[in-house]
């Protein structure tokens, strides 16, 4: 779907990268060896978006880092736009809502990197039917052309979990409150 609207695929790749983790950060040399892709594609790409106000910038040592700019008036519908692609507004409509006793959901794996993936991984917490949640995977993964994978925690166990062992940190993707 969006790459019918956008034609540069770096520049989807760019937009994945820190528009879905609004706290991820990256430099030149750090994308092109993620990518794939020549620098000087990937140049171009990042000062357009940087001029464009989508992108901030700032010198660390003699990198320029990279981060999306929330405050940009467009940045919530790009955002949206995002997890629509991916499928993941399908996610929390189908899943998450239905299932009851869900506290908070994260997003881990690729996706939280900003790198796109075939696999959605979740971590759930609260209170949930197992075989509910996997009814309901089922069908939205049939709606999205994505598998989903998931880890389930209790209130008592998600705040023992040393988040550190994530990288990046899980991203907020749905909390009740």
């Amino acid at each position: 779907m969006i790459d019918t609207l956008i034609s540069s695929k770096t520049r989807i790749k760019l937009l994945l990268k820190f528009f879905l983790n609004s706290n991820t950060t990256a430099y030149l040399r750090s994308l092109q060896s993620e990518f794939g892709d020549s620098s000087n594609g990937i140049r171009l790409e990042l000062n357009k978006l940087e001029k464009a106000g989508m992108l901030s910038s700032s010198i660390q040592g003699n990198k320029k880092i990279f981060q999306a700019n929330v405050q940009h008036p467009l940045f919530n519908e790009i955002h949206n736009i995002l997890l629509k692609h991916i499928g993941l507004d399908k996610v929390v409509e189908n899943v998450v809502v239905r299932l009851g006793d869900v506290d908070k959901v994260y997003l881990v794996g690729e996706f939280s990197k900003g790198l796109d993936s075939q696999v959605i991984d979740l971590i759930f917490i609260g209170g949930i039917d197992k075989a509910y949640l996997v009814k309901l995977i089922d069908k939205v993964e049939g709606l999205i052309n994505r598998k989903v994978r998931y880890l389930i925690y209790q209130k008592a166990e998600f705040e023992k979990i040393d988040w550190k062992t994530f990288k990046p940190e899980p991203l907020l993707l749905w909390s009740r409150t």
